[in-house]
């Protein structure tokens, strides 16, 4: 097939930090390509620099095989190149006409030939197959009309290189289905797409071709024949050590259920989950990116609403319109992203590690400075936060220290269950191996634990339990004990 793009030895840092190192992508017309990592593996900074959103720092791109000098989206979508973002990025109070069209108006006398306009966004729509009045307001339209709207526009566009970030994330079965069979009618009209998605079945449903990437770099394009659990090994950098949980603790728990949930879903996002935890329990979530981990999660803290299911605690039904509601509750919730919606950067460590605490007292009930300055300090020493003093703005720890302040917050709280949604992430070796010893410590105290981990080294060490989820869905509850890593990630990558 004729190659109508390809990259080489790209590479883009942010203030020193690398996120591409020699990244490589090839695309062919008439093919699905789909780009594949975790999170952290570069995908969206190589789709911005091919989009001429970002600049790189070095490496080539060409165009039909010549190279490619302009940097600026205007450039490249001049070129051929057009990208469907994860978020819809068209103008809602806008027709769907207008948003097909904006920008490229055709002309009659001194205005817009609004006759021309409707026809010109009638033979766009049409193209996809999609019945709707392209008069209507966008913003008013479902979200997967959106969605094909915003396709539409790339085509019209004249792509002949189409980008589609996550673009089923807010889809449901049945428009997903009408999305990949789009794929696939544009593969043969001989369009060159590079698909981005965390779904294997609809990675596989439409692939050709398959390139990965990890930790920025390129480690290879396959054909569509590449089994799922060699892709899953190639993302995540090893193959399958075969080592048991390292818990010498472990056994089976016979304390009652401190928080259950039967049937909880909301949307799309969670279709149905149910487990229980104990006290003094760790129960591991386990999944590939985009099962459902961090969906559950906020769930169980109420930073989401679930529509269907129940939660119980203590045998109770519990309602949890809010995260206060889970706070007053006994709950806590280490975030998976620190740094937006973990530490306040500007505030110090001290005010960090007592703002839930705080929170939960209510504004008549505050915290001296001296009750403050003690409950610090006590937690400083107690996690090992290195820091000059308690009064450091916590923006200026590193990240390892970061997530132990996030931990003394709530452990501060005194919480019944703590939820922790991957406390290792990008710190260092000796950081995460503190961070381990603390959660045993506080299973052993009699703390209920809900662990979530890309390493599954992590889980299987930390866990009793591990309840697996693949697109979004509960797929098994297994017993952590004498489970090997091999058999997790094969119930993970089915």
């Amino acid at each position: 097939m004729t190659v109508v793009l390809q990259a080489r030895d790209v590479a883009k840092s942010f203030n020193g930090v690398p996120a591409l190192v020699d990244a490589a992508l090839t695309l062919r017309a008439g093919e699905v390509h789909v780009l594949m990592g975790q999170n952290g593996a570069g995908k969206s900074t190589l789709i911005k620099i091919l989009a001429g959103v970002q600049p790189r720092d070095g490496g080539d791109i060409t165009l039909d095989g010549a190279p490619r000098q302009g940097r600026t989206p205007r450039a490249m979508q001049a070129a051929g190149v057009a990208v469907v973002h994860q978020e819809v990025q068209l103008c809602p109070n806008l027709s769907v006409a207008e948003n097909l069209l904006a920008g490229r108006f055709p002309r009659r006398g001194f205005g817009i030939d609004w006759r021309q306009v409707c026809a010109e966004a009638k033979t766009a729509v049409a193209r996809l197959g999609l019945a709707v009045d392209v008069n209507a307001t966008l913003g008013e339209l479902p979200v997967a009309v959106q969605q094909l709207v915003a396709i539409a526009r790339a085509l019209h566009q004249r792509a002949r290189v189409l980008i589609l970030d996550e673009p089923t994330s807010s889809l449901d079965e049945a428009e997903t289905r009408r999305l990949l069979a789009l794929l696939r009618q544009l593969r043969d009209e001989g369009v060159a797409i590079l698909l981005v998605t965390h779904f294997l079945d609809q990675a596989y449903a439409v692939a050709d071709r398959f390139t990965v990437l990890r930790n920025g770099q390129f480690v290879g394009e396959h054909s569509a024949e590449l089994p799922r659990m060699k892709l899953v090994q190639l993302m995540i950098g090893r193959e399958p050590s075969g080592t048991t949980a390292m818990r010498e603790d472990r056994a089976a728990s016979t304390a009652e259920p401190l928080l259950e949930a039967a049937n909880l879903g909301r949307g799309n996002a969670v279709v149905g989950v149910s487990f229980s935890v104990a006290r003094g329990e760790v129960l591991g979530l386990a999944g590939l990116l985009g099962a459902g981990r961090t969906e559950v999660a906020r769930l169980l803290f109420g930073a989401d609403t679930a529509d269907r299911g129940e939660l119980r605690i203590d045998g109770r039904p519990l309602q949890l319109h809010s995260p206060r509601d889970a706070v007053n509750a006994g709950l806590a919730f280490c975030p998976e992203e620190r740094k937006v919606d973990g530490i306040v950067a500007e505030l110090s460590v001290r005010e960090n590690i007592v703002l839930a605490l705080q929170a939960k007292r209510g504004v008549f009930r505050m915290l001296s400075p001296a009750a403050q300055r003690e409950l610090a300090g006590r937690f400083i020493m107690q996690l090992g936060i290195k820091t000059a003093d308690a009064e450091t703005p916590i923006g200026l720890l590193s990240g390892g220290n970061q997530q132990k302040a996030i931990l003394a917050r709530w452990l501060a709280t005194e919480p019944r269950l703590l939820i922790l949604d991957e406390p290792t992430r990008g710190i260092d070796i000796a950081a995460k191996q503190d961070l381990m010893e603390q959660v045993l410590t506080l299973c052993r105290s009699g703390m209920a634990l809900v662990f979530i981990s890309s390493e599954l080294p992590e889980v299987l060490r930390a866990s009793d339990r591990v309840v697996v989820l693949r697109e979004r869905r509960q797929v098994a509850e297994l017993d952590a004990r004498g489970l090997s890593e091999e058999r997790l990630l094969r119930v993970m990558a089915a």
